[in-house]
């Protein structure tokens, strides 16, 4: 597969299948997590894969993160002069707690060869861009949970990955901080302009953050709607209340129940 240059990544008939492993190998049942998903997302997007659980979100995001292998497809990154394609932002913020922040965001530096001194001193940037400055030498238990996934974001832009693969990362914090959160995710991602796939359950959150909103179907999973959010940037959160944010959601919304309904009635007729 050829990808244009003005991709960063780009997938084609990606399918994945899990097998249930029993005592008596030939019996073990196949499950289709996904199944058939194309995607291309543009240098500097962000984009946002939404649906309900089980649906094969972050599935998808293992496989162009290389964690796992697709049963079939092809997925393609863009390639770069230097540094990783792709970098991972968990759920878990997953901090190493015998470091310092400034270690913390060098480490993927680090690991790529770069000396500790020079890597510490590559990290200085990022930790000011996520709004850490003054806690360099702090530990993670002396961060909150909304500081701890500025810190992982750091880390992830520090290794210069082409494109960021997001699941989850605000999943674990309270309302207010995750809503501060995503106004930050924003500002920061304004000022590094990395193409971004977000992974989330949260209809407003995608609503918020995204060029695009792709919408999954319940297993196997499938994209069922690629939807262009047109709402001006840069946005603030007070956009959350207005007409045209509502009315997203609520197409959104509409997609999502009307799947899962369809879900209910094949099992009850099954």
């Amino acid at each position: 597969m050829t990808m244009p240059q003005h991709l960063a990544l780009s997938a084609r008939g990606v399918r994945m299948e899990f097998r249930n492993r029993t005592g008596n190998e030939s019996s073990g049942q196949t499950l289709v997590a996904l199944e058939d998903v194309d995607l291309d997302v543009p240098d500097g997007a962000f984009v946002s894969l939404l649906g309900p659980s089980g649906c094969g979100k972050s599935t998808f995001l293992k496989i162009v993160n290389g964690l796992i292998r697709q049963t079939a497809g092809e997925i393609q990154l863009h390639r770069v002069a230097k540094g990783r394609e792709d970098a991972m932002v968990f759920q878990d913020a997953a901090l190493f707690p015998w470091y310092s922040v400034t270690d913390n965001v060098a480490y993927g530096l680090v690991c790529a060869g770069v000396p500790r001194k020079e890597a510490r001193k590559r990290a200085q940037p990022y930790i000011e861009l996520v709004g850490l400055t003054g806690f360099e030498d702090r530990y993670p238990y002396q961060l909150s949970g909304g500081m701890q996934q500025r810190a992982n974001l750091a880390r992830a832009l520090a290794v210069d990955a082409a494109i960021l693969l997001m699941d989850e990362p605000f999943a674990a914090l309270d309302a207010q901080t995750r809503e501060l959160m995503q106004a930050e995710l924003l500002r920061i991602w304004n000022a590094a302009r990395k193409t971004v796939l977000f992974v989330t359950h949260q209809i407003d959150e995608a609503v918020f953050l995204s060029d695009r909103v792709v919408v999954m179907a319940r297993r196997p999973g499938r994209i069922i709607a690629d939807i262009t959010i047109e709402l001006p940037r840069p946005r603030a959160l007070e956009v959350k209340r207005t007409q045209r944010f509502v009315e997203y959601e609520d197409q959104i919304w509409r997609l999502i129940a009307g799947d899962v309904r369809n879900a209910a009635t094949e099992n009850a007729d099954g």
